[in-house]
This record gives structure tokens, C-alpha cells and sequence, in this order.
């Protein structure tokens, strides 16, 4: 082939192959560009193997319609999902079992804890998310007295964990 054809026979065949994929995409769930797009990547293979086809008219409308019907089979054969698959970082499959990690190591340290903290921070932890006044009377202690027994506790925790884990850097006043 020439050089300069392929470029000639590109810029001439344009509108039609754009007016026959927008014909034969019109009302369907595929998009005309999808299939213009086939169809000039079935041309640039046909012109690297065959050349340039003799009728390109003709070629062009035929494989439109053959990229529409292949369209059309391969939306009959997939199947969507009943509902879509969930999205965001959350659903990330390495964040959960990072997440699951550190849900680990947590309740590890917690377990390692001293009685007092061990039995707060559990109770802290629950799922039921008690409130202060049912957690202080489950420990029997002031519901005042709570917070700064929370506070010491969390200091203790922070200081098993970071041993194990890289902290953050700090935002606030380190006790």
C-alpha cells in the first residue's frame, strides 16, 4: 500500500463510517462510538493483511453490521450482577483485611491490658455501643469518674501499641 493511503482512505470513509455505526447503534444500549471504533480497527488490520478493500462502501456498511451483531451477541451472553458490587475504599479487598488487622491487634491489646483497663476498654469496645452511665454501672464505679479512667487506659493502650505498631505522628499532647 501506498504511503499516504491508509490516510486518504481514513479521512474519506469518515462521515460514512460515522453516519452507518450511528444507524445501526440508534436505540440500542451501545454507544455509535464504541462501534465506529471496531469497525476502524477492523479496516487498520484488513490494510495491514489485504490492503485497502475494493468496494469500501460496501465494506464499511458489512462491517458495521457484523461489529452491531457482535455487540448484540455479547450483550445476550453477559449477565449483570442483581445489584451492583460495592465501591469505595471500604470494599478495597486489601483495606479489609488491613482493617480486619488492626480490629486484631486491638483486641489483642486490649487482652494484654491491666484488669481495670482490660474491663473498660472491653466494654467500650462492645458491639451494643453502651453509653458511659452503662458502662460505669457495669464496672460499679462513678459515671464521673469514667473519663479519666478512660483517658489513663487509652494512654496505656497507645503506649503497648505503638511498640507494635508504627504511630502516627502526634496532633495533640502526649501523656
Amino acid at each position: 500500500m501506498p504511503p499516504g493511503t491508509a490516510g486518504a482512505l481514513v479521512r474519506d470513509l469518515r462521515p460514512l463510517v460515522a453516519a452507518e455505526a450511528s444507524a445501526e447503534a440508534h436505540g440500542d444500549a451501545w454507544d455509535s462510538g464504541d462501534l465506529e471504533q471496531s469497525v476502524w480497527v477492523r479496516l487498520l488490520e484488513r490494510l495491514d493483511t489485504e490492503g485497502p478493500p475494493p468496494d469500501a462502501a460496501g465494506w464499511v456498511a458489512g462491517a458495521v453490521r457484523e461489529e452491531a451483531r457482535r455487540a448484540r451477541h455479547r450483550a445476550q451472553r453477559e449477565c449483570p450482577y442483581p445489584a451492583e458490587p460495592a465501591t469505595g475504599p471500604a470494599a478495597c479487598p486489601e483495606r479489609a483485611a488491613l482493617v480486619a488487622e488492626r480490629r486484631r491487634a486491638l483486641r489483642a491489646a486490649v487482652a494484654r491490658a491491666p484488669g481495670r483497663c482490660r474491663r473498660l476498654l472491653t466494654a467500650m469496645l462492645a458491639p451494643e455501643d453502651p453509653t458511659y452511665r452503662e458502662i460505669a454501672g457495669e464496672l460499679g464505679i462513678s459515671q464521673g469518674s469514667l473519663g479519666p479512667m478512660r483517658s489513663r487506659c487509652l494512654g496505656c493502650l497507645r503506649r503497648m501499641l505503638a511498640t507494635e505498631v508504627a504511630a502516627p505522628e502526634l496532633r495533640g499532647m502526649e501523656r
